[in-house]
């Protein structure tokens, strides 16, 4: 077995901050290196130091695309937070339906993970606006940096447990079983969401248009202060006037530095 040394974590743990903002507390140094200790064996790294020279020397492609599966964690379900859902259902979107300009609704589900989250977004989408929907255009943006993870969404395949947790209505007209195990997301609302990879530590968010919506829940809490301000700055400029930032239930902004108002815990708008 090969043993990351407290030298070697500190210098992933800058580069792993440094590149996608994720602040690795000294607890991690074990996770790292059980995460990490299968991609060295099997490519023959003698240390991590080695594999750390690798990757940083290979700056893309397939090695620095499974660092980056190993490292990240994507832990989601459907409905995690369902009173966010509930929020959007009720409260967001009649303000936002009647106030559009050219029926272009614009939602963001950043750091996507597997796909349950923007999934459920365009399943509440697709019920609120029943028959009218077709007059609008509402597709979903769903990013993260993790391949794996959006491999997964795409397919939209899920174990028959996880779907449970939906209202039944919903997974008789948005699911097909495709076994005992397991059912997959109808056509009509993969349509529904676009998913690209994109890290949130871009200096600059090269989209044309601001969203209406930012959902970006349980992720900020592995970033330090600063890089949360930067981040959330990012994200207010790029929400609409009138629009909601969502984030996690652990997660808060600072009231003294956001521009967001706090609407309800785990909601903001900007106004």
């Amino acid at each position: 077995m090969i043993t990351i040394t407290e030298k070697e974590f500190v210098k992933f743990a800058a580069y792993i901050e440094a590149n996608y903002g994720i602040h690795l507390k000294k607890e991690k140094q074990s996770l790292i290196n059980g995460r990490l200790q299968g991609v060295l064996i099997e490519n023959g790294f003698k240390s991590f130091s080695e594999y750390y020279d690798f990757i940083t020397s290979h700056n893309g492609g397939e090695a620095m695309t499974t660092f980056i599966n190993k490292i990240t964690t994507n832990h989601t379900f459907f409905m995690r937070e369902a009173e966010h859902f509930t929020f959007l259902k009720e409260n967001v979107l009649p303000v936002l339906a009647a106030h559009c300009r050219d029926k272009d609704l614009r939602i963001w589900s950043a750091a996507c993970s597997s796909g349950e989250e923007p999934y459920t977004l365009a399943m509440i989408i697709d019920e609120f606006f029943g028959r009218e929907k077709v007059w609008w255009d509402t597709k979903i943006l769903a990013t993260d940096i993790s391949d794996k993870a959006l491999t997964i969404a795409r397919n939209g395949e899920y174990a028959n447990d996880k779907v449970a947790a939906l209202p039944a209505l919903w997974r008789t007209n948005y699911f097909k079983k495709l076994d005992r195990e397991s059912s997959i997301v109808v056509e009509k609302i993969k349509n529904e969401v676009i998913f690209r990879n994109f890290n949130l530590m871009e200096k600059v968010f090269p989209f044309k248009k601001k969203f209406h919506v930012i959902f970006c829940r349980n992720v900020m809490i592995y970033f330090d202060g600063p890089t949360k301000e930067q981040l959330v700055q990012k994200f207010y400029d790029m929400t609409e006037y009138g629009g909601y930032l969502f984030i996690g239930h652990s997660e808060s902004l600072n009231k003294d530095t956001t521009q967001y108002k706090y609407v309800m815990p785990a909601v903001y708008r900007k106004e």
